[in-house]
């Protein structure tokens, strides 16, 4: 039975948007599903690149990737996904997903901030293409910032709807504070 969780429902979203050899980058690594995901949709004649800032999710990333033969399609930095523009050029890439919050599975006092999650979305948005989609998976509650959620949304409600189309998703009948699934298209 599906679950349909944010993964599951993200990836089937960006599923109609990013194809064979489209760039799109994993602003958030973490252990590497995202990325995995991407190569699988860009191929051989695309490029994903990604982001995490700790060490060991790059190395979850990259041994991943070996795993599936898809190295040769990703490129994993140890980098800030507020750099991102450093490793594309404007206007250049398809699609840039974002999960925001912890390491599944690692320390949890290391996580996005509304700071760097707002500067690196700015960024995203000057890379994508027209039409690009971008994803940003929202999460908050007791480990992960209410402040970067509520920073982040009224970020994303203040585009100008000229510019982007910002689509807000929202589980309502799960407990907990559950992610809130965003999409951003780049409009041409």
């Amino acid at each position: 039975m599906k679950r349909h969780t944010i993964v599951e429902y993200t990836h089937d979203f960006l599923r109609k948007y990013i194809g064979e050899g489209n760039i799109c980058i994993d602003a958030t690594a973490g252990n590497g599903n995202d990325t995995e995901f991407l190569c699988g949709l860009v191929g051989s004649e695309g490029k994903v690149i990604a982001f995490d800032i700790q060490e060991d999710a790059v190395n979850t990333t990259r041994s991943l990737l070996e795993m599936f033969g898809l190295d040769e399609i990703a490129e994993v930095y140890l980098d800030s996904h507020v750099n991102m523009d450093a490793y594309a050029e404007p206007d250049s890439v398809d699609g840039i997903v974002f999960n925001l919050g912890y390491l599944p599975g690692g320390d949890h006092s290391i996580c996005t901030s509304a700071e760097t999650t707002i500067a690196a979305i700015k960024k995203g948005l000057t890379l994508l293409k027209p039409d690009g989609v971008m994803s940003v998976s929202v999460y908050s509650g007791k480990d992960s910032g209410f402040d970067e959620k509520d920073a982040v949304l009224s970020f994303l409600e203040a585009l100008d709807s000229k510019d982007y189309t910002v689509i807000k998703n929202e589980f309502i009948n799960k407990p907990n504070h559950p992610p809130i699934p965003v999409f951003i298209f780049k409009n041409y």
